[in-house]
């Protein structure tokens, strides 16, 4: 077993985790056995990654840029960056309202079907519906102010926060590089070591991921609701799997196209963060292992990973986005609703900017989807019709939300001259050290 490559072992993990949760719910307290002695290895294992999370920022963010030594350099970087990740957001989101509104999944819904899941999860439908009034009835530039943290202590304590931090961490880098270098190596040196510290906790992270994938997947098994729901909601899943895998393919060209690698090369190099994101429904808990991947096999240089991949953990969702316009129309559907061009461009721009203050964390799109809804005229009591699939989608769409981190950061390196040939190695030579 010690000589499986990392991918294997979360492969087995995931594979015998949904084998498991599959045979305890033939028994009347195997629900209860997975909930109370299984699940909760999956949250350990969850919060051990978002553990470092928010130091891995700090101290990656901070290095990567005061290593720039120039603030011109970081304007240059952080305009490409951005510009990259609106494209393929919006890129994404056209992809999901074209698939969406040639295939209708909407129409096959039933009454009945639409009934039950109201019902099912209206309570779960109503707490996201409340928490995006709050979010509805700020000023149009609330997004910006809440950037712009008033205490970064306070900050720090939710990982919700990512954009406050990465602000933080620019500002504080830029300080480092306007500063004479004698005074700044201290604190340079400080931060270097801290990121090594942090590289090395995620080694020792890595070693118990076949485990906590395995816990995760019983219990997304055990907690499945009926079969019956799936059913009526198996077209929809269909159109969101279909523009996630298009949107795969949309970056693995990009990279072609920009960089010469070939789709094997990227998609070796990056498959074990894949795996990982698709485990845990999560870029922020799958940040350490992104950065990992794309440094050592996919030659991004740090200069380069340690800003772009923390920014697009935040801002770049296109998996998100593309569920979102995809969500919006098989809800307006399922209500007899017919969307002009206007209101579907509305959608075009509302997922987009949406995404970029959706949490890094499991199901947050569905709070950000609330938004979506009302800015179209879409009833918003229609959440409750894909809670049922959310579980599952959400765990592919953080596939490519993690992937188009993988490939901006590619082509911003090959446009600054910071991508290098990687070093030839197993796949998981950092985490045999056992």
């Amino acid at each position: 077993m010690r000589r499986l490559a990392l991918h294997w072992k979360i492969l087995i993990g995931m594979l015998l985790g949904a084998i498991f949760g599959t045979f305890m719910l033939q028994f009347d307290a195997g629900k209860g056995l997975v909930t109370d002695w299984i699940k909760p290895f999956g949250t350990i294992f969850i919060n051990s990654l978002k553990l470092i999370a928010i130091p891995l920022i700090l101290a990656s963010l901070i290095k990567g840029v005061s290593d720039l030594k120039d603030v011109a350099k970081l304007s240059k970087m952080g305009g490409r960056t951005v510009l990259l990740y609106m494209i393929t957001t919006v890129t994404a989101v056209t992809i999901g309202l074209l698939i969406v509104n040639v295939i209708q999944p909407g129409h096959i819904v039933s009454e009945k079907a639409q009934t039950d899941l109201v019902e099912a999860y209206a309570d779960e439908a109503a707490s996201k519906q409340q928490i995006a009034e709050e979010q509805k009835t700020d000023g149009p530039l609330q997004a910006l102010v809440d950037i712009v943290p008033s205490n970064i202590f306070d900050a720090a304590t939710n990982n919700a926060n990512m954009l406050q931090i990465i602000f933080f961490s620019i500002f504080f880098g830029i300080g480092i590089i306007l500063i004479p270098e004698k005074k700044a190596k201290p604190i340079k040196d400080f931060f270097d070591a801290t990121n090594e510290v942090v590289l090395k906790m995620i080694d020792l992270i890595m070693l118990a991921a076949p485990y906590g994938v395995f816990a995760l997947l019983a219990t997304l098994i055990v907690d499945a609701p009926s079969p019956d729901l799936f059913s009526a909601l198996g077209l929809y899943s269909i159109c969101v799997l279909l523009g996630l895998s298009i949107m795969i393919l949309f970056y693995i060209s990009l990279v072609r196209f920009y960089t010469g690698k070939s789709p094997r090369f990227f998609i070796n190099g990056i498959l074990p963060a894949q795996l990982l994101a698709f485990s845990t429904s999560s870029s922020a808990a799958t940040l350490p292992v992104t950065m990992e991947r794309v440094q050592e096999h996919l030659g991004v240089e740090e200069e380069v990973s340690s800003f772009v991949l923390p920014i697009g953990t935040t801002i770049n969702m296109d998996g998100t986005s593309l569920y979102q316009g995809i969500a919006a129309i098989f809800i307006a559907q399922s209500f007899g609703l017919q969307l002009d061009l206007a209101a579907q461009l509305s959608i075009i721009a509302t997922a987009t900017l949406a995404s970029i203050g959706a949490a890094a964390v499991p199901s947050a799109g569905m709070v950000m989807l609330i938004i979506v809804l009302g800015q179209a005229g879409i009833p918003e009591a229609g959440l409750a019709l894909i809670f049922a699939v959310d579980r599952p989608l959400d765990m592919c769409r953080t596939v490519v939300n993690v992937t188009g981190d993988a490939a901006v950061s590619m082509i911003v390196a090959k446009s600054t001259g910071k991508l290098k040939k990687p070093a030839e190695k197993k796949w998981d030579d950092n985490y045999k050290k056992t």
